[in-house]
Parts: C-alpha cells; structure tokens; sequence
C-alpha cells in the first residue's frame, strides 16, 4: 500500500552544502541558478529512514562499524526478493562507500591498462572518467533510438566483444541517461555474446528502483553466463546519497577475495557509515510504500513534462522514460546550438540543466533535467526553458 506523502511540500536546499544547490557555480559558472543537474532529489527522505537515523543518532556512541551482519543482509535479501523475485546468498554480497568506487575496483581486478571497457552510449559521465582515469579505454557502443524507444545493436555489440582487448562490459541498468530499461531478451542476448567472447559483465542497477512505466527492471544476476559483478544501492530511490554506501553481488569466491583484499589492504577502507547501514536497513524493511508514492510522483512530473513541452513546442513530440527521474529530452527538431542554449539558460533564464554533451558528444542535441523536484519547481523550469527554446 502506497503511502499518502506530500512531495510538493518544498524543503530549502539552499546553506545544506548539496552540490545542487550550492555548489551549481562549480559545474556552470554561476551562482544562485534554479538547478535540475546532478541526479539526486529534493525530497525529504522516508520518515522510516529518518526515524531508524535519530534512533541511532540518540545511542551517541559512534565507533568502528561492520556490515556483515544479519540486519544488513538479510534486509538486502528481503528487498530483492520481494521487489525482483531474485533470492541472493548472503555469502556473495559486498560492499564499498559508493557503486562508481565499486565500478572502478572491478575494472582494476578484471582489466590492464589499455584494455577496453564497453558502455552503451550515451553514458553517465562518471563512466569515462573512471575508465580514462584507470588507464582503460572507452568502446562506446551507441544506443539507437526508434521513436521513444532505445535499443541496442546486437552485432554492433559482438563485433566490440569479439574485440581481444575487450575485457569488460559495464552495463547500466535501467540506463541513465536515457532511461532504457533493459528487457529480459536483450539482457539474455548480451549474457550468451559475453560468455562466447569471455567478456566479464559490472552492472550498475543504482537506478532498479525507479522504474516509471509498465515495464519491469529484470537483475543483471537472473541472466548472467559468465563473471560478473552487480553493484547498486538505496541511495538513489530513498534520496540518501550524502549518507555514502553501496552494495554489491560477487557470486566468485576468488573475484570477492581479491575484492575485499583491495578494499581492506589496498585502500584502507573497513569500517562503513553506520548511519548509510541504518538508513539501508530501514528502507528495505519498511521504506516500500514511501518509495511506491515517490515514483508515481515521478511518474507524474514526467507526464506533466510531455504535456508542456508538446503543447509549448509540438515538434518535440517528447515522450517520457521508461524509469529514472531523469528526462533526456531531444532537442534536435529546433535545431539550436547546444553552447548558445547553455548561454541563454544560465546567463539570461538562470536555469542550469545538464547539457547533453556531458554524457558524450554524439548528444549536444540533448538535455537532461532532473525531475526530482515538487511540482512548483519543476514548472518554474519548464518556464524558463520553454521561453529560452521559444527565444531561438
């Protein structure tokens, strides 16, 4: 049963240190900009979350904490079993302060300098610095769009694979920027194309919450043939990502060896966020019904989205993604300048919204606006976007 929540109630963001708010100079050059940028919400987290947080706040002792505990998996085990029907043993899962940190060690345990990573593209951009950053390479495998839908080339995608320095694919899933959410063919044909080439597979499914449509988010864990790793959290869909924490599946026992080894001896990392593990378990216990209100909220801005933006601008003929609170919307039919757009929006409509090139070149006719936010503010940036495309 979802819960009766109030996301139009507007919580000020503004002196809480968040990177959207306060911090929006850093990535566009201006202060005080009404931000739709970096993918988290505006919303007060769960009242069970902030509950389970003052509860543990109140103890007051704060020592070294473990996470290796029935609390902790076994909240993890009830959240993929009720919410995927995917049971997972206890003894595979892991964890680490965040899934791009986790990203980044696998690819070190499972590649060499100059080997290559395969990401769908367009892509979050952390996925090219963390593989630039590494010392691998990016092969980037561009979605191809058919109406509203995304979808993957499956002999572009063996032609990469069958690549010899090709030793990683990293999937996102449901994928941000665009949305997609992976259906379970698809995922049973990029599972069989890298066992064939002995591709080993990281799954980012930070985004598995929020999924919008009718559609359902199938775990990388249900159709996996060959190594892999799935890394994900309760950071995105509970709005808790300041708390750090993450967590994973390794189903190898030699692959979670060499995990922990680089988690523990390599960098120094043991004791995790006791806060974040709070958080974690209360939301996976009891945060369901919150979480069922806050995506048909989504839900809803993302309807209210294509509503104005057709209405304002029919050539964009927008329709909303399939999950994420994110809309990756194609401004190409206005043929606008993707650099004088950004000029306009920040300089004369102080709106930021994250320009398309960002999450790779092939999309400076994109943007992606955060629609994590109560209405009000939501439609306050569609003015201001609205008058900036009509502006052209």
């Amino acid at each position: 049963m979802m819960q009766n929540v109030d996301f139009d109630r507007v919580v000020d963001r503004h002196g809480s240190w968040c990177t959207q708010w306060d911090f929006v100079a850093d990535r566009f050059g201006v202060a005080d900009l009404l931000p739709f940028t970096i993918s988290d919400m505006d919303f007060a987290t769960a009242p069970c979350i902030i509950t389970a947080l003052q509860q543990r706040l109140t103890h007051g002792v704060f020592g070294y904490s473990r996470w290796q505990h029935d609390d902790f998996l076994s909240a993890i085990q009830h959240w993929m079993r009720s919410r995927f029907a995917t049971s997972v043993a206890a003894d595979t899962l892991v964890y680490g302060p965040s899934v791009i940190y986790m990203v980044a060690q696998m690819l070190r345990h499972w590649s060499q300098p100059d080997d290559e990573v395969l990401i769908h593209t367009p892509a979050y951009d952390a996925f090219y610095h963390t593989i630039n950053a590494n010392q691998r390479k990016v092969l980037s495998l561009p979605l191809q769009r058919r109406g509203s839908q995304w979808h993957c080339d499956m002999d572009a995608l063996e032609t990469l694979l069958a690549r010899p320095r090709c030793k990683v694919m990293l999937l996102c899933s449901p994928h941000n920027p665009t949305g997609k959410v992976w259906q379970p063919e698809e995922l049973h044909q990029m599972a069989a194309l890298c066992a064939r080439y002995d591709v080993k597979v990281i799954s980012d499914e930070i985004h598995m919450d929020m999924v919008l449509s009718d559609v359902h988010h199938t775990p990388w864990s249900a159709v996996a043939q060959s190594a892999w790793a799935l890394f994900t959290s309760a950071s995105k869909s509970f709005n808790i990502p300041a708390l750090t924490g993450a967590w994973g599946i390794i189903p190898e026992a030699a692959d979670r060896q060499a995990w922990f080894h680089a988690l523990k001896q390599q960098d120094g990392l043991s004791s995790p966020a006791v806060m974040a593990l709070a958080a974690t378990v209360a939301a996976y216990r009891e945060g369901a019904p919150w979480l069922d209100a806050l995506r048909a909220y989504l839900q809803s801005n993302m309807q209210h989205i294509a509503q104005r933006l057709n209405s304002e601008l029919p050539l964009l003929a927008w329709q909303p993604p399939q999950a994420t609170y994110l809309a990756w919307i194609d401004l190409a039919p206005l043929a606008i300048d993707e650099t004088q757009l950004q000029q306009r929006l920040i300089e004369h409509y102080k709106v930021a919204i994250m320009p398309g090139s960002t999450y790779g070149s092939v999309s400076r006719s994109y943007l992606r606006l955060n629609a994590g936010c109560p209405r009000s503010k939501l439609d306050t940036g569609l003015d201001r976007l609205i008058a900036a495309l009509q502006s052209f």
